[in-house]
Order: structure tokens, then C-alpha cells, then sequence
């Protein structure tokens, strides 16, 4: 299993970003061997729209099956959602201590977006 988080950094003791689509940077990582890659989210950091959607195909297209950040807008969450990714919300802390509460249980799973659409 892969898992993908927001995140301020580049390594796993980065503070996880609230932001989903506007995130600085996506860790993909597996919870059980924490090998990890990051990618750069740069381009849709400040894009005039759709940055929650192609965050959540860079997700899909990494393998990811569960995206563990603070806020997932309506658009990424649907996408999310058709590509069978499960979405953890309100994560905070750092991205280490959000796997720790994963690989405890200790998460719920969105089953709605938890922000509301940018125009």
C-alpha cells in the first residue's frame, strides 16, 4: 500500500500542509518500509484552477490508495473518489506522525469533501 500526504517538505519529519491541491509538495510513501518519493507540486501551487484535480491524478498516478491531508475540496475529492483512493482529513503534525496514526487506526475516512470549491 502507498499512501500520499500534503506536505511543507521534503522528508518525512516535514510538517504536513493543510492544503491538498495547493500543497508544496505530495510524499508518497509506504507505511511499512517508509521508502518514499516526493513530488513536486509546484505547478499547481499557483494555478488559476483545477490545481485540486491534477493533484489528486498525480496521486493516482503514483499508486497511491489513501491521500492523508487537512482539506479536500469538492473537484479533488470526487476525483479521489472515482479512482478508489480513500481520503483521510484534518491531518496535522508531521508527515511521520500521520502514518503512525494510520498504521494505528486512530483515522477516519472522508466520505464528502471537507472545503468548499475555490472560483
Amino acid at each position: 500500500m502507498k499512501v500520499a500526504i500534503s506536505a511543507k517538505g521534503t522528508d518525512l519529519n516535514s510538517d504536513v500542509d493543510p492544503r491538498f491541491g495547493r500543497a508544496a509538495f505530495l510524499i508518497i510513501v509506504d507505511p511499512e518500509t517508509l521508502e518514499f518519493e516526493v513530488v513536486d507540486n509546484s505547478a499547481n501551487v499557483n494555478s488559476f484552477k483545477g490545481a485540486g484535480i491534477q493533484a489528486a491524478t498525480m496521486v493516482h498516478d503514483r499508486g497511491a490508495s489513501v491521500l492523508m491531508t487537512g482539506y479536500c475540496g469538492p473537484k479533488a475529492f470526487q476525483t479521489l473518489q472515482v479512482a478508489g483512493i480513500k481520503v483521510v482529513s484534518d491531518v496535522s503534525g508531521t508527515v511521520m506522525e500521520a502514518l503512525e496514526r494510520l498504521k494505528s487506526g486512530s483515522v477516519e475516512y472522508l466520505e464528502t469533501a471537507n472545503a468548499d470549491a475555490h472560483w
